[in-house]
């Protein structure tokens, strides 16, 4: 009985200090994605974890294909995410981002991921060459709305004459 005492004991024991946080931080999401392939290169490297990360403490570094970090040092940390600033990527290659992460209470987060980053060959600008268009308005029409116009104002004016004639006509009689 002594004994079955004892062994309760110690189990409730190991299992009271034994255990760990069961609520361990971990990565979810990457952006650029673990192993992705990019033909635009991307502005910024973003972790996203399940526990908020503490503000001042993380780590994060990218570095190109020879090993040259091509990060511009700016870490930004946005509750369960963490993102660094890129220069511009113009190598072609896997690009390495490490990183420790840490939030308070657990064990930082370490580790490190790759992406691919396809950079395009020579860009050459296409400079725009201009393509004459044709009037909008054919060169025929144009006399007709002309003689259609000339026409109105003739008439208006007859229709002023008459209307001046009339009204002078009703106040003479008046």
């Amino acid at each position: 009985m002594v004994r079955i005492k004892g062994i309760a004991v110690l189990l409730i024991t190991l299992a009271c200090v034994g255990v760990s946080s069961a609520s361990a931080n971990s990565l979810i999401t990457t952006s650029p994605i673990s192993g992705s392939t990019l033909t635009t290169p991307p502005s910024s490297v973003t972790l996203t974890t399940q526990v908020d990360l503490i503000a001042d403490a993380n780590e994060l570094m990218v570095t190109d294909p020879s090993g040259i970090r091509v990060d511009d040092g700016t870490i930004t940390v946005n509750g369960v995410a963490a993102s660094i600033g890129l220069k511009p990527l113009v190598e072609s290659g896997i690009y390495k981002v490490s990183y420790v992460l840490y939030s308070e209470g657990e064990v930082p987060l370490q580790g490190s991921f790759t992406f691919n980053f396809s950079a395009p060959s020579v860009i050459t600008p296409s400079e725009p060459t201009p393509v004459p268009t044709q009037s909008q308005i054919p060169a025929s029409s144009t006399w007709g709305t002309n003689v259609f116009i000339i026409a109105l104002l003739v008439i208006a004016f007859f229709i002023l004459v008459g209307l001046s004639l009339y009204a002078r006509k009703l106040f003479r009689d008046r």
